[in-house]
């Protein structure tokens, strides 16, 4: 086993520079009377470096590794809000989330600076982390059953097929040489993989992971090998700048359904769909280069950053008021204590409350995130009990708290501007601006 540790960091390392600078794109799917359209197109990593491996936590969240500080992190991505958090902080980077059925956590592959690999299982709701499988070396994952997962392990230098009974660690290969690509196949008892053998055709089978029976389903596209299944049982699949589908007993041949050349996009790999089959993500290569911040024309990143303390942003402590949305607005925020500054929120529109926020922001982890909750003017909450809106930290220069989708801007002792990224029915990105005066 101590040369398949040693070997891993090199075989991941080539995977990972295979596609450098790759990023998550979202798509509004509709398929309804036999269409393919997509619209709405969002690129929701929109960052320098490695994002890749995206599955839907739900049909409002999705889940993917995203770069952040030279590592890789879970990222949980909301789409509604265009909000994103990181929901770990460890000293390792992180690969391939995937929601565990039946509980709020996730598992996903941590691969330590030493080298060392392992499964991890992290509580969503706190981050905490703790060792799912170490026994065997998972590169890549799918969930068959709250018991049984369904891995790619890392043997002889090749990816083997195994499957994992994770409350007695009992492992049982299944099939050798496959590649990365794992899905469970709608309808059926069965998981897809991509057969390897051939090394000049690479071919998609399933397997039911309790009988070991196997059958062929089609050649991939020329050594492409990441699809995702729709719900009606049609595989999708991408190459270069494009994507196909393919039915499984009814087509001939792969069909080309979408071109993203108008998205400036390339070199597609990874595909995930959403539970309803309305939202696509991709993961591809974009020949437009990533900027720092899209959305927030007041983002000035040339300006030197200083610590993520709250001690540093305790000028937006106060009652501050002002107009906006068509009425009156007002803000009331406490001094730091505890680790957090609170504040309530209203909007007045004549002389009658439209809806109020409650907002925190805290220290988490050497950093500062901002998270708030709806009311309506009777106080029932738009978000659900366990959910809210939450805005990671960018970065605090002297005048500002940038946050993603806010930033607060000091121009002096008793006055600041917030700016909201309000997202739009079209999917683009509007930029809302709150002047405040304190009172």
């Amino acid at each position: 086993m101590k040369h398949i540790l040693l070997y891993l960091p090199l075989w991941l390392t080539i995977q990972i520079h295979g596609q450098t600078n790759t990023d998550v794109f979202l798509f509004d799917l509709n398929r309804s009377k036999g269409k393919f359209e997509l619209s709405n197109f969002k690129n929701i990593s929109n960052n320098e470096g490695y994002d890749n491996q995206p599955s839907f936590l739900d049909n409002n969240t999705i889940l993917f590794a995203g770069t952040r500080n030279g590592q890789t992190d879970i990222v949980k991505y909301n789409i509604q809000y265009g909000s994103k958090i990181f929901i770990n902080h460890t000293e390792g980077s992180e690969y391939s989330p995937l929601i565990i059925p039946n509980q709020k956590a996730v598992s996903a592959i941590r691969l330590k600076k030493n080298g060392d690999q392992k499964l991890y299982k992290y509580n969503l709701k706190n981050g905490e982390s703790e060792i799912l499988i170490e026994d065997i070396v998972i590169g890549y994952q799918t969930w068959y059953s709250p018991n049984l997962l369904i891995s790619s392990v890392l043997e002889d230098d090749k990816l083997a097929l195994y499957s994992s009974k994770v409350s007695t660690l009992l492992h049982t290969k299944l099939h050798g040489n496959i590649g990365r690509s794992l899905h469970k196949i709608p309808n059926t008892r069965n998981i897809s993989f991509i057969d390897k053998t051939n090394a000049d055709v690479w071919e998609i089978r399933s397997i039911n992971p309790i009988t070991g029976d196997s059958e062929a389903l089609a050649a991939t596209l020329p050594k492409s090998e990441d699809i995702c299944w729709l719900a009606n049982g049609t595989m999708l699949m991408g190459h270069e700048n494009k994507l196909y589908t393919y039915t499984p007993g009814k087509s001939v041949d792969w069909k080309e359904v979408a071109s993203l050349k108008v998205h400036n996009i390339k070199n597609i790999s990874r595909l995930a769909i959403s539970p309803n089959g309305k939202k696509l993500a991709i993961v591809a290569e974009s020949s437009l280069s990533n900027s720092t911040n899209t959305t927030n024309p007041y983002f000035d990143d040339n300006k030197n950053t200083i610590e993520p303390k709250l001690e540093n942003i305790a000028w937006i402590a106060g009652n501050w008021k002002g107009k906006a949305l068509g009425g009156v607005v007002e803000e009331n925020w406490s001094t730091p204590s505890g680790g957090s500054m609170m504040a309530a929120f209203k909007l007045i529109k004549d002389d009658t409350i439209v809806f109020y926020e409650i907002e925190i922001i805290r220290e988490i982890e050497n950093t500062l995130i901002l998270q708030l909750k709806h009311f309506n003017n009777d106080l029932k909450g738009w978000e659900t009990q366990g959910q809210t809106v939450d805005f990671p930290l960018k970065e605090i220069t002297a005048n500002k708290a940038v946050f993603e989708g806010m930033t607060f801007e000091k121009l002096n002792d008793n006055e600041m501007n917030v700016y909201v990224d309000m997202k739009q029915k079209d999917g683009s990105i509007e930029v809302l601006k709150f002047n405040y005066k304190k009172e």
